[in-house]
């Protein structure tokens, strides 16, 4: 199953939820949204910096990816980013990988 990185801005209003109904209130919400996909969360964690909380989770492709962006995206509460991860096999293939391709101006 593909693995994808989940990167999470909160609000003001975001945070106040937070502050509200803690983080393993959080956790298990996207735990139960994850899993109600297919998917499963390898890891949750909440960050300091640019993002305020961070998910790798299996899930069983981008059609339920991008499910969860439009639904987070919908609530106006985060921002929200999601990043395709490879495993080290699956650069390996890649690079393996026959690409006609012309640069700009070629």
């Amino acid at each position: 199953m593909p693995k994808y990185l989940l990167e999470v801005d909160y609000s003001a209003a975001g945070n106040a939820a937070l502050v509200k109904d803690g983080g393993t209130a959080r956790q298990k919400a996207v735990e139960s949204m994850i899993n109600g996909l297919g998917g499963k969360v390898e890891s949750f964690y909440f960050t300091f910096g640019i993002r305020d909380a961070i998910v790798i989770a299996d899930l069983p492709g981008n059609v339920a990816a991008a499910a969860i962006s439009i639904a987070v995206g919908a609530t106006g509460i985060m921002a929200y980013k999601t990043t395709v991860l490879l495993t080290p096999e699956e650069l390996d293939a890649a690079s393996k990988t026959t690409v006609d391709y012309k640069p700009p101006g070629a």
